[in-house]
């Protein structure tokens, strides 16, 4: 006789760690909500993955670089590998810098690595915003989430500039000079801030130190919880889409998170490291073995900051130096009034998706994205804008450009100062007229159909080209976006004959209204009647 027991089998040992954290954080049900989000597919969402991915290796590369670099002022006599450098005076940053580059194991590469992410970083940045901004992506509700890029814009910027003085060479050295020279020419706020950052008369002996825990706590702190915050408001707002057959606002077609959408990301993310390590393998920067230690009574030849402070520099090189004394004070309006272009200008692209709203009265929440060319005045503005900063950052090379093409630096300088007000106006004029054509093109594209490039002679002997009729997939994309009316003061005077008086607001608002969507800003789409007499036969080849 034989008995059978029944025993309990017994699950994996990674199913029980996964029940044990369902049970404490809600892992399941949370994955369960959100491992199946869509997303669409699309090139230009992948310049969003490129900065944050470049941003991810930053961290990475500023971690091993923190285990070996010194934060010091104090002055050492250097006597590593580095033979030219041998018995030279200076700061422990700079020698520290130098050991990274010559004694530690892979050090050279991790160093470039960090730089050359850091500017992939914020040119994906900058390009990323300019997709958001000519799609019209910062529309409600994402005005919000439009703040943050900006602001990590910005921060990344400033985080930049910390971290390429960190060494404490000659040319970052010049850089860090002039940027105090910047901030002293600030009234009644310069002195204290300079006091803060450096700890004195300058170069003092805090400011590496000061810059440095900048650099690598604070600054990187807020940046990763504004990625954080960006991320959960993409997440929870969904992802943007461009029109097309079966998209609208309250849906999303595209391809899950998991499995595909991870698995391309994961792929993305090791691709983009790669191409940043092979960059960095073949292309050198900031070589600070080349340049020597920062010496205040020295300045180094061809001295330029990395791209993103091109525009701050542009505008500070061909400001004229003028300079005002008010009550025994002199106010250096040749540093003072950039800084404040500077500030101004930031100021417009942060606010800029909230006066465009206030422009529109438009409350509804916008998920579908627009062809720039459907929006002539805002991509014109953006053209303008990109148009400024070239010229601007010209400027800011105005010695390269010299020197390179035999040049007069200052038919530079005057080209930037007049074309800084000229430049934008026509790339104004011209990105506007370009997208009216191609609005217009679109339209006979719509109503007449595709040019095939079959040419056809008629009975009578006239020759024709046949135009192939767009399927519908093509026809929605071309008809899908929205047309605004311009906002209308109405009458001022009433029934009665008395005039009303019209806030000035409520004019500017109509008069930028107009602007923008007035009778040659926008051509109108086709109608559905136009379509059906055209195609019915009456005149379509």
């Amino acid at each position: 006789m034989s008995t059978a027991t029944d025993t309990k089998r017994k699950a994996p040992a990674g199913e029980r760690v996964a029940d044990w954290a369902d049970g404490r954080l809600g892992i399941y049900s949370l994955a369960k909500a959100n491992m199946r989000k869509i997303f669409p597919d699309h090139w230009s969402f992948m310049l969003g993955e490129v900065a944050l991915y470049s941003f991810i290796i930053i961290i990475l590369t500023g971690v091993y670089l923190t285990l070996f670099f010194h934060p010091s002022m104090n002055e050492v006599v250097y006597h590593g590998s580095y033979e030219p450098m041998q018995g030279i005076r200076m700061s422990e940053a700079y020698a520290s810098t130098l050991d990274i580059s010559f004694d530690i194991r892979g050090g050279l590469l991790v160093r470039q690595i960090h730089h050359w992410a850091a500017l992939i970083f914020l040119a994906a940045m900058f390009v990323h915003m300019m997709r958001v901004f000519f799609t019209g992506a910062f529309r409600k509700p994402r005005e919000i989430n439009w703040l943050f890029g900006f602001l990590l814009f910005v921060l990344g910027m400033f985080t930049g500039f910390t971290g390429y003085s960190l060494p404490d060479d000659l040319l970052s050295g010049t850089g860090v000079r002039f940027t105090q020279g910047a901030i002293l020419s600030m009234p009644i706020v310069g002195t204290y801030i300079s006091m803060f950052l450096f700890g004195g008369e300058f170069p003092g002996g805090d400011f590496v130190a000061r810059f440095y825990s900048i650099h690598i706590l604070l600054l990187p702190g807020i940046m990763l919880g504004l990625v954080v915050a960006h991320l959960i408001l993409v997440f929870f707002h969904k992802h943007t889409q461009f029109a097309g057959p079966g998209r609208t606002n309250k849906n999303v077609v595209g391809m899950p998170l998991l499995p595909i959408y991870m698995a391309k990301a994961g792929g993305f993310f090791f691709l983009v490291f790669g191409v940043i390590a092979v960059i960095a393998a073949i292309a050198s920067i900031n070589p600070i073995w080349a340049i020597g230690p920062y010496r205040p009574d020295q300045v180094s030849t061809g001295a330029q900051p990395d791209w993103y402070m091109g525009f701050a520099e542009g505008l500070i090189r061909v400001m004229p130096g003028w300079e005002i004394n008010l009550w025994g004070h002199t106010l250096v309006l040749g540093v003072f009034i950039p800084l404040m272009a500077f500030g101004l200008v930031l100021a417009v692209i942060a606010v800029y998706p909230f006066v465009e709203s206030w422009i529109t009265g438009d409350k509804r929440e916008h998920h579908i994205l627009d062809r720039p060319r459907n929006a002539p005045t805002r991509t014109a503005f953006g053209v303008a804008w990109i148009t400024e900063y070239i010229i601007v950052f010209i400027g800011g090379g105005n010695d390269l450009w010299a020197t390179h093409f035999d040049l007069s630096l200052n038919s530079i300088s005057w080209f930037v100062r007049i074309f800084i007000f000229v430049g934008p106006v026509l790339a104004f004029l011209v990105t506007k007229r370009i997208c009216l054509g191609l609005q217009r093109r679109d339209k006979e594209k719509v109503l007449h159909g595709r040019e095939s490039g079959i040419i056809k002679r008629l009975p009578h002997g006239e020759f024709v080209e046949i135009h192939e009729p767009l399927n519908p997939a093509q026809l929605h994309t071309l008809t899908a976006h929205e047309q605004y009316k311009p906002v209308e003061i109405g009458p001022t005077v009433d029934e009665n004959g008395v005039e009303r008086k019209v806030p000035a607001m409520q004019k500017l608002r109509a008069k930028l209204s107009k602007g923008y969507f007035g009778e040659h800003n926008q051509i109108e789409k086709p109608t559905v009647e136009e379509y059906k007499e055209i195609t019915s036969g009456h005149g379509h080849h």
